[in-house]
C-alpha cells in the first residue's frame, strides 16, 4: 500500500468511525464504558454496516458479474449477497446459507466439544449465531475426506491400534447399549477412527506409505492383532505388545514382590522362558491365566530395554491418548448416539484432531 493509499484509507476510516461512534452513543452509550463493550459494539457495527459492503465490492470485482438470482450468506464479514453466478465462481456450495469461512469455524468448534457448547462459543468468538441443532445438521451433511496419504519422504514407521466405547441410543426404558469402535494412531502422521468398519480401517491403512518395517503396537486384545495381520506382509511388521499393558497383567497375578520383580526383569529383556519358569512352583488360576497370556503373545514380547534405547516405542500410549480424545467428544454426560451417526462423528473428530479445519489455504 502506497503512502497516498494509506492517507486516503485513514481519512475514510476516520469518517466511518465518527459515524459509528455517533450511532453507538445514541443507541447504547452504556456499552462504551468498558473496552470489552467497545470491542463488541465495534465488531457488531462493522459486521452490520462496513465489512459486508467491502466484501461485496471484492466479490463483484473478482467475479466480474452481478448476473443471476441472489441469495444472502451468513459470513464472518456479516451478511453477504451473492448471485448464482458469483456463488459458482467462488465455489460456494449450492443452497448453503453460510460462507465457507463461517462454516469452517463452526466445524472446528463442534469438533472440539458438544454442539451446544460450540453454538455458544461461535457466538462469542464471531458475533454470529448458529443453533445447536443446526451445528449437528451441518456436521451430518459434510463429506469429510479421509486423511491424506503420507508424503513419499515421510513413510509411516510406527502405528498403534486400540478400541473405545460409544453409547448407542436405545428405545425409552431399555438398557443402554455400548458398542466398540477402533482408533488408529500413525505416530505423527495422523489419527482416524472407525465404527463397525474394520474392513474400511484396513483399506485406509493400506493406502498409507509404509516403511519397509513398521512397528505395530497394541494391547493384548486379539481383535487388535487380527487387524494388524491384514496390513502388509508378516516380514514387514514388527509386532510389539505394549509394555505397560504387560505390566498391568503381571500385577494382577499378585504374590511375592520379589518374584514379581524378577519376572519384570526377565520380561524387560524379552526372556519369556525365564519369566514362565518363575511360576513353576506356584499353581493358581491367576498364574495359569498369566502363563496363557505370555505364551499367546511370546513373539510380541521383545527386548524392551534394547528397543527403548534405540528410540523405538514400547507402549501404545499414543493411541490410548487418541481414544481418550475421541471419547471426549463421544462420551459427553448423558450422550447417546444414533448408530448411523457415529461414523460421521468419528470422521468429524478425526478431521479436528488432524488439524484439517485449522488449515487456511489462502494464508499458506
Amino acid at each position: 500500500m502506497t503512502p497516498e493509499q494509506k492517507r486516503q484509507l485513514k481519512a475514510h476510516t476516520d469518517a466511518i468511525a465518527a459515524i459509528l461512534l455517533a450511532d453507538a452513543k445514541a443507541k447504547c452509550p452504556e456499552r462504551l464504558e468498558t473496552l470489552e463493550g467497545i470491542e463488541l459494539t465495534v465488531r457488531q457495527q462493522i459486521q452490520a454496516h462496513v465489512s459486508p459492503q467491502v466484501g461485496n465490492f471484492f466479490i463483484v470485482d473478482g467475479s466480474g458479474t452481478t448476473a443471476g438470482k441472489s441469495r444472502t450468506l451468513t459470513s464472518i464479514l456479516g451478511d453477504l449477497v451473492l448471485t448464482a453466478n458469483q456463488a459458482s465462481y467462488y465455489q460456494v456450495k449450492a443452497y448453503s446459507r453460510w460462507s465457507p469461512g463461517f462454516e469452517r469455524c463452526c466445524l472446528l468448534l463442534s469438533g472440539a466439544q458438544s454442539y451446544q457448547r460450540a453454538a455458544a462459543d461461535v457466538e462469542i468468538l464471531t458475533g454470529l449465531k448458529m443453533s445447536r441443532s443446526t451445528h449437528q445438521r451441518l456436521v451430518q451433511r459434510q463429506d469429510f475426506p479421509d486423511l491424506e496419504v503420507s508424503e513419499p519422504s515421510e513413510p509411516v514407521e510406527e502405528m498403534s491400534l486400540d478400541g473405545g466405547k460409544v453409547r448407542l441410543r436405545t428405545p425409552e426404558g431399555e438398557a443402554s447399549e455400548w458398542r466398540d469402535y477402533k482408533a488408529v494412531n500413525l505416530h505423527g502422521h495422523g489419527v482416524a477412527a472407525f465404527f463397525g468398519q474394520n474392513e474400511d480401517l484396513v483399506a485406509w491403512l493400506q493406502t498409507q506409505l509404509m516403511a519397509s518395517l513398521v512397528v505395530c503396537l497394541g494391547d493384548g486384545h486379539p481383535g487388535i492383532w487380527n487387524l494388524f495381520a491384514q496390513i502388509g506382509a508378516q516380514q514387514n511388521r514388527l509386532e510389539i505388545l505394549d509394555w505397560y499393558h504387560l505390566m498391568e497383567n503381571l500385577e494382577k497375578v499378585g504374590g511375592s514382590a520379589a518374584r514379581l520383580s524378577r519376572v519384570r526383569g526377565h520380561l524387560w529383556r524379552g526372556d519369556v522362558e525365564q519369566a514362565l519358569a518363575e511360576f513353576d512352583d506356584w499353581q493358581h488360576p491367576r498364574v495359569d491365566n498369566f502363563r496363557v497370556y505370555l505364551k499367546r503373545h511370546c513373539h510380541r514380547i521383545v527386548n524392551y530395554d534394547y528397543y527403548q534405547c534405540e528410540g523405538i516405542s514400547i507402549g501404545s500410549g499414543a493411541v490410548e491418548s487418541t481414544v481418550k480424545q475421541f471419547s471426549g467428544r463421544l462420551k459427553l454426560p448423558g450422550a447417546q448416539w444414533k448408530r448411523e451417526n457415529v461414523p460421521q462423528v468419528l470422521k468429524h473428530r478425526s478431521a479436528y484432531l488432524n488439524g484439517e479445519f485449522s488449515r487456511m489455504p489462502w494464508l499458506a
